[in-house]
């Protein structure tokens, strides 16, 4: 490539790739491959000769030989390469591994040793994890997941999956902590205590998991609900002190 970009390319002008194709064709056979090379001491069209009945067709797809690029483990046991994320084992946190990445895929080394594979990401910001990469705990919090948390608070009651579903409508990640938090005050009071909790804290429209656990903690849950249409809660009947427009501009009601 030295040697073409030196002595071939140098002042030349291209109409179309026809042309360039042509002035190459006539610089190999006139010029280039002609001279005496200062390796082999030959022509180089002589040379060639030889070689060209032991040369093979070039593949119909392109070898994809890859890129080496080096990278380290952060603590949520992932890479960081070309602005996308990849899992590895989380016993390699805080090391400096190999990553080599092909148009397809990202191979991740410790070393000589193959610790991760992952296809490639596509979009910007995009994290492929493997769950067996995580620590046990974490491995834990994802086995629960969004079906497995609708499923089981469809068990203990139509209350309870109504808060669940509410918490998991936003889907992102902080709520699916939350929902299983509330599903685990189940084992910590019971599933009927847990269903009643639900029930008062959708009754006062706050569905989240403070809110249930302060119900059970302060025994709510066993006191009735209020009858509907009741003036107990503000949250169930609307604003209670609003007053309509007669009322707001009537002198007698100042």
């Amino acid at each position: 490539m030295k040697f073409v970009k030196g002595n071939f390319l140098p002042l030349r002008e291209f109409r179309d790739l026809t042309d360039l194709n042509e002035q190459a064709r006539r610089w190999v056979t006139e010029e280039a491959g002609v001279r005496i090379h200062g390796t082999t001491r030959e022509q180089p069209l002589q040379r060639f000769v030889l070689e060209k009945p032991l040369l093979r067709p070039l593949p119909p797809i392109a070898p994809d030989l890859g890129t080496w690029h080096r990278v380290v483990v952060h603590r949520d046991c992932h890479v960081q390469f070309d602005r996308r994320l990849y899992s590895v084992p989380f016993a390699l946190v805080g090391k400096r591994l190999w990553l080599r990445a092909t148009d397809s895929f990202v191979a991740i080394y410790e070393d000589y040793r193959l610790v991760a594979n992952h296809l490639r990401a596509r979009r910007l910001g995009e994290r492929l994890t493997v769950t067996a990469h995580l620590p046990p705990e974490a491995q834990a919090f994802f086995a629960r997941d969004r079906r497995w948390c609708v499923a089981r608070a469809k068990e203990i009651g139509p209350a309870s999956a109504e808060l669940v579903e509410r918490l998991l409508s936003d889907r992102i990640v902080e709520r699916l902590r939350a929902a299983q938090g509330v599903l685990r005050l189940a084992e910590t009071y019971s599933p009927g205590r847990l269903e009643a909790a639900c029930a008062r804290a959708l009754y006062h429209a706050s569905p989240f998991f403070r809110t249930v656990k302060t119900i059970l903690k302060g025994g709510y849950d066993a006191q009735p609900l209020p009858i509907a249409g009741s003036t107990e809660s503000a949250y169930a009947t609307g604003a209670r002190f609003a007053r309509d427009a007669g009322q707001l501009f009537d002198p007698e009601h100042h």
